[in-house]
């Protein structure tokens, strides 16, 4: 997932190792500079290619997440709303990270490839680094689609995998016919 030779912060270990001891489904890492969400992959298969689309097995899902995000908020859904440095209202508001541009050690990779959570990258507003009078606003515009973005959580597959007692089954790996990429059960 990282380079060689790439030098991960203690904070950054201590998250990993947070989201693989509790089993999050969704989550979303919020930024600022740009009116998108992205989804992963955030780095692309060739490692010398700008702006390559670089999906996952499960591209529909992230795309319906990020749409789910972005058609909740009011700017990025603003069709005639003119954008910050790039322009995605034609894209609806979403893009493939790595085809926007690629980097990597990204949460949302990392999320995807090493944990059984979905992640997608919120930009905020096109501030960098906003004000704190501008705070109130941006809360206000992204609230409704956290909210609707949340509900997704709902969606998909949901159970218990127990054994022939009922008793429910640790780090079984589920697949899904047409998806290579296999999640497991929680604790």
């Amino acid at each position: 997932f990282f380079c060689p030779g790439f030098q991960v912060a203690p904070e950054t270990k201590a998250v990993m190792k947070w989201l693989r001891s509790i089993p999050f489904v969704l989550s979303a890492s919020l930024h600022g500079g740009e009116l998108v969400v992205t989804y992963p992959y955030d780095y692309s298969r060739h490692p010398m290619e700008e702006k390559m689309f670089s999906p996952t097995p499960d591209e529909k899902m992230f795309k319906m997440l990020a749409k789910a995000y972005a058609d909740a908020h009011p700017v990025i859904s603003d069709r005639s709303e003119h954008r910050c440095g790039g322009n995605f209202v034609k894209r609806g508001g979403i893009i493939n990270g790595a085809e926007w541009y690629s980097f990597t050690g990204g949460m949302a990779d990392f999320n995807y490839l090493h944990t059984n959570c979905f992640e997608v990258t919120v930009e905020v507003g096109c501030e960098k680094f906003p004000l704190e009078e501008e705070l109130f606003t941006i809360w206000h515009e992204n609230r409704d689609a956290l909210l609707n973005y949340m509900e997704m959580v709902h969606r998909g597959i949901k159970g218990i995998v127990s054994d022939k007692f009922g008793n429910p089954i640790k780090n079984a790996r589920i697949s899904v016919r047409g998806i290579q990429h296999d999640v497991t059960t929680g604790n």
